[in-house]
């Protein structure tokens, strides 16, 4: 008799053991996803807004040969779709090559925080901004005078 009795103990102790443990895993992850959903970052082109310094390591295509190509530049974001270099400079190869103050350019953002941004007359990059549009990072799709491949990142200035 105790152990059958022993045995009705230790199996509901078991049972609560187990549900408990499911209960608490499902509560953990709906506060995970409550908690991510909050997270989530809604984007617009009205987000980025002020001065960027850009770094951005890449390399041209020059003659079908790859060059090094690295830009420093301010860029400024009006919060409407439209930037302007305020100040930079391109070096391929060793050689400066451009001096980019004052190019303009568009750029979109859409709401999951990807978008374009393209220098007029120049390089098309695709964009992802990050949190709070602190930074975001950038990679070339499309050459102005040079088609290549690169990464950059841009961070907001205070």
């Amino acid at each position: 008799m105790k152990t059958k009795l022993t045995k009705i103990i230790m199996s509901s102790l078991a049972f609560t053991c187990a549900l408990v443990s499911l209960v608490a895993v499902i509560a953990v992850s709906t506060c995970g996803t409550a908690g991510a959903a909050a997270d989530a970052q809604v984007c617009s082109v009205h987000m980025l807004r002020g001065s960027y310094i850009w770094t951005f390591d890449a390399y041209s295509d020059l003659g079908g040969t790859l060059v090094p190509t690295t830009v420093m530049q301010g860029l400024r974001f009006n919060g409407d779709g439209t930037t302007l270099n305020t100040f930079g400079t391109v070096n391929i190869g060793g050689t400066i090559i451009v001096d980019v103050t004052g190019a303009v350019g568009t750029y979109t953002v859409a709401a999951d925080c990807t978008g374009t941004l393209s220098i007029t007359d120049g390089p098309s990059f695709n964009i992802y901004v990050g949190p709070g549009a602190q930074q975001l990072w950038t990679t070339q799709i499309a050459g102005g005078s040079s088609v290549g491949l690169g990464l950059g990142t841009a961070t907001r200035l205070p």
